[in-house]
């Protein structure tokens, strides 16, 4: 169905009830049309109203539709007839969507874009009430459930809410709701040891935890009795909130006790303390300069210790003061007069409160006694510090700098240990692993980037279509949570490591990263991804599967070095009896013979004839045999067994791939009698022998199968030992098998003591 947009242009559409295939259009210009989509013919047309048509839904009634327009008016109208029922005026602007209870009242519920909800009574043709400030913004859903007194509701706050009508006299109040944040995240961080909780502050003035075991957790942490204030001042709810939060420190010790998270705010003076146990505001507001109110600067970086005890804020002078956040009493100050010329923008203390690590935007990181409020060291950069990241347990500690460059020191001996460059733009956060193996790194240049701290190299990086804006990384290693530019969700990776074995190979310097695509979070991010899978569907198919999956992740090699000895993976069963199927077979061997089935055939041989006799046994053996004489039996004349034919082929090419894969297809019994068969006394030749040797060198020079060589290799040895001896050529080629054999296992020895060397030590000294 194709429309001109100068005269019906779709607004939206609805099923009538009962009308089969067929759809009710909408337009922009006021008029619906009446379609059957199996026909695809235009069934009828409705002159309307000359008012763009914004919102339409079925009543309960058949035949009968709700039409909400731009101008505000409701309509009830009957599509049989082509009537107007009643009409209804909203003063709140364009009717955004439209709802009709089915459990017995006749209530009709229309909303705004304003966020407010109306209901009216059908049978009066009056208001009946109203939800006043149902969400933030316009109210893009909305639905009764059916036969129950309750609606449901969406907006563009990121919130979905249940409606109860209980109430006397009729409206509703709010049942349960689930929100998030209605402008992205600023910050995110895991809150305890167990990973289960999230805590994250974004633009919208909020403060939210958020589980990632059940959802039904997730709330926001209350900052006051602002719903009353906002209706004592007619103000929104928004606008008596706290300035967006864009940096946090939270602790789990003390938690019962008193407050235990700490928040700076753009462009605010004051920091302010957290109960997460009660989910809900502190009592204290902590400021700089506590003697002098007029040098007050912004606070833009906080901390907490380990303790739960002290809380650490500095501000846009470079002034740090410590604090007890129990009582709010100052502790003091560090430096004199300030700890830094310029703003501070990092905090971090060690677990046992005695280094206080500050870095700020004048180049520098500075140590400090903690108790004593004493200057010990001072690091000097090249750039700015834009962060820092400590991990108590390792004693290290990540900064980064303005030059995009991390600096990985180590507190204890206050030097630099790792230095990592290759962001292209500034560095949003940083997160460690929970053992300090892994440093993971964001960047306004679209890349996450884990860092191998041991080996000091770039172990993972992949592009992301929108920057993150900041990530962490759970207690326990099992998520790593994003938070990106203009998306309103929190993504959660997976750990691959934990849940099978993955290569941790080094990239090359000259690496490309891919782009790995993101949940949509949006219908219009969905339509994009849809869109763009179709584009991509004939490239891929033009590649192959095969490109895709190898491009997809890294593939190991069939051999990782030739100094490594690698193993067929067969089971035992394969290779380690070949040495010992006699046995086997003496062993299986049946205490008697089997004895003639007694049973006659089902069909007798009998003799053409007036009288038919049957053709004995003896007879019918002497037949078959002149018979069968008498005829030429090509395979019998053929020379080479199939195994010998791809062992010469094998030689020929020096290729041996082929003869190896072969015989991983065979049982024991297969390869031990292809191998009789190499032996002149049973139709084979001393060259084939000769040929087997050179494979049985080529499979132990680069030790590959290596199990299943030594295996064939003893059981050849005992079956032609003797034929060996006696030829000075075979001789020859067995003094260089046994050469071979004898060097490659004491290499592999060596590694094995080495091994369990390292592996006693390990186990015996006191780390």
């Amino acid at each position: 169905m194709n429309f001109n947009p100068d005269t019906f242009a779709v607004s939206c559409l609805v099923h009538p009830s009962t009308y089969l295939n067929k759809i009710l259009l909408c337009s922009k210009q006021g008029s619906m049309q009446l379609w059957n989509i199996k026909t695809n013919k235009m069934i009828y047309t409705f002159q309307g109203w000359s008012d763009p048509i914004t919102a339409v839904e079925q009543a309960p009634a058949i035949d009968v539709v709700g039409v909400g327009l731009q101008s505000g008016k409701i309509i009830i109208h009957n599509l049989k007839f082509d009537e107007t029922v009643m009409f209804f005026q909203q003063d709140w602007g364009p009717v955004t969507s439209i709802a009709f209870r089915t459990d017995g009242n006749p209530i009709m519920a229309s909303a705004s874009t304003v966020g407010h909800v109306a209901l009216w009574d059908l049978e009066t043709n009056q208001l009946k009430g109203t939800l006043q400030n149902a969400h933030n913004g316009a109210v893009h859903g909305m639905k009764f459930l059916s036969s129950q007194p309750l609606m449901i509701t969406n907006g563009p706050d990121n919130a979905l809410k249940v409606w109860i009508f209980d109430q006397t006299d009729g409206n509703g109040r709010l049942l349960r709701s689930r929100t998030g944040h209605s402008l992205p995240p600023t910050k995110i961080r895991f809150f305890g040891q167990k990973g289960g909780d999230l805590l994250s502050a974004g633009l919208d003035r909020t403060l939210r935890q958020i589980s990632t075991v059940k959802d039904a957790r997730s709330c926001e942490l209350s900052q006051g009795s602002f719903t009353k204030r906002s209706k004592n001042v007619a103000l929104k709810l928004e606008g008596l909130k706290f300035p967006p939060i864009f940096d946090f420190a939270a602790e789990t010790a003390r938690q019962s006790d008193w407050e235990n998270v700490i928040t700076c705010h753009y462009g605010s003076t004051k920091a302010r303390t957290w109960k997460f146990q009660n989910k809900c505001l502190g009592k204290h507001c902590l400021t700089t300069f506590k003697k002098n109110e007029e040098k007050h600067g912004c606070i833009t970086a906080v901390a907490l210790s380990s303790c739960g005890n002290f809380a650490i804020i500095g501000d846009s002078t470079g002034q740090v003061d410590a604090f007890n956040i129990q009582s709010a009493n100052y502790r003091g100050t560090f430096g004199s007069p300030k700890a830094h010329c310029k703003t501070l923008r990092g905090i971090a203390l060690d677990g046992i409160n005695q280094q206080l690590l500050t870095g700020s935007a004048d180049c520098t990181l500075k140590f400090w006694h903690f108790m004593k409020r004493t200057l010990i060291h001072t690091m000097s950069w090249d750039a700015p510090v834009t962060q820092i990241q400590l991990h108590r347990e390792s004693s290290l500690l990540a900064v980064s700098c303005d030059d995009f460059s991390i600096h990985v020191v180590d507190i204890e001996t206050r030097r630099a240990v790792r230095t990592f460059t290759g962001h292209t733009n500034r560095i949003t956060d940083l997160t460690f692993s929970p053992d300090a193996r892994w440093l993971v790194s964001s960047s306004m240049d679209s890349s996450i980037r884990t860092w191998d701290l041991p080996g000091g190299r770039l172990l993972d990086c992949f592009l992301v279509k929108s920057p993150t804006t900041s990530l962490a990384m759970s207690p326990t290693g099992e998520y790593l949570a994003t938070a990106h530019v203009d998306d309103l969700g929190i993504f959660l990776w997976s750990n691959m490591t934990l849940y099978g074995h993955v290569s941790l190979v080094p990239l090359p310097s000259d690496y490309q990263p891919t782009v790995v695509g993101l949940p949509p979070t949006s219908a219009e991010q969905q339509e994009a991804e849809n869109k763009d899978m179709e584009l991509d569907k004939p490239i891929d198919e033009a590649i192959g599967e095969d490109s895709v999956s190898s491009a997809m992740g890294f593939k190991s090699p069939d051999q990782l070095s030739s100094e490594l000895i690698t193993l067929s993976l067969l089971p035992q069963s394969r290779w380690k009896n070949l040495t010992s199927l006699e046995i086997i077979k003496e062993r299986n061997k049946p205490k008697q013979p089997p004895k003639a089935s007694k049973a006659a055939p089902f069909f007798l041989p009998t003799e053409t004839g007036l009288v038919p006799k049957f053709i004995s046994t003896e007879q019918e053996t002497d037949n078959t045999d002149v018979t069968s004489s008498k005829l030429i039996q090509f395979n019998k004349l053929q020379p080479q067994s199939h195994f010998q034919r791809i062992l010469v082929q094998s030689s020929n090419s020096k290729n041996y791939e082929p003869l190896m894969a072969y015989l991983k297809d065979m049982g024991p019994s297969g390869i031990e009698m292809e191998l009789r068969l190499l032996a002149p006394v049973a139709g084979g030749d001393i060259m084939l022998i000769e040929k087997f040797m050179e494979f049985l060198l080529i499979q132990i020079t680069t030790r590959k199968d290596f199990e299943l060589a030594e295996a064939y290799m003893s059981l050849f040895l005992k079956l032609h030992g003797s034929i060996i001896v006696s030829h000075s050529e075979l001789l020859e080629e067995a003094r260089k098998l046994h050469f071979l054999h004898n060097q490659t296992w004491n290499h592999i020895q060596d590694l094995i003591n080495q091994g369990l060397c390292l592996v006693g030590y390990f186990k015996s000294a006191l780390v």
